[in-house]
């Protein structure tokens, strides 16, 4: 399919490895960066979510999205592992569990762009999962160097999930992440310890997208 994301901010925080191993199904390996894991909290809207060669469908072309993520391998292709993925869309909640086996939740959500401000609001139904803050881009688009933790946070081209002791894989394809260096307020985020990751108290590193293209294909068994 193909799809759309607007607006999308990485906030990222170091975590050591024993901290999330257990949340994370062991055929993964976790990934790191200079010896450290990485939790990462992504909120954005996406808009054309369509299936190749169709048009979008309504109430699934178009709505917000926060997940909670954390960075994984196996074999010799790193990736992402979600923890959560909140979704304003409750038909696009059970076709990503039913078709993708990710932990998708439905939420009440809010985005606005205020003078270039986002502000965003997510509240997962029947469980304490909250996300309420802003943020905005403070730098020009650049592409991040190769080597760098921006670069190593950010250019990851698929997905793992584990269903049924299978491990699966979802490729992602894109062009490079037009970065920016942002700013950004939470009032309230509680969506990673929801998921039983705790975050320290430190700020984030924070990197902001303004849009990019995406195709993703079916899962597949990793071999």
């Amino acid at each position: 399919m193909q799809q759309t994301w607007h607006d999308l901010l990485f906030a990222h925080w170091p975590l050591p490895e024993p901290a999330i191993r257990a949340l994370v199904p062991a055929p993964l390996a976790l990934d790191t960066f200079d010896g450290q894991c990485w939790i990462g909290i992504a909120p954005f809207h996406m808009s054309g979510i369509r299936g190749r060669g169709l048009p979008p469908i309504p109430a699934l072309s178009c709505f917000a999205e926060l997940n909670v993520r954390t960075y994984v391998g196996f074999g010799s292709k790193p990736g992402v592992y979600f923890f959560s993925l909140d979704a304003a869309s409750l038909p696009a909640v059970w076709a990503a569990r039913a078709f993708y086996h990710l932990p998708y939740f439905h939420a009440s959500m809010r985005v606005e762009d205020r003078r270039g401000r986002i502000y965003y609001w997510s509240s997962r139904h029947g469980a304490d999962a909250e996300f309420r803050g802003w943020y905005h881009p403070t730098g020009e688009v650049q592409r991040a160097e190769p080597g760098s933790l921006a670069r190593w946070l950010t250019e990851r081209y698929c997905l793992y999930t584990v269903h049924r002791r299978t491990v699966y894989r979802g490729e992602i394809h894109h062009v490079q992440w037009p970065l920016q260096d942002a700013d950004a307020e939470f009032e309230t985020n509680t969506v990673a310890s929801a998921a039983g990751v705790f975050l320290p108290a430190t700020a984030p590193r924070l990197h902001f997208s303004r849009r990019l293209d995406v195709l993703i294909w079916p899962l597949r068994r990793a071999e």
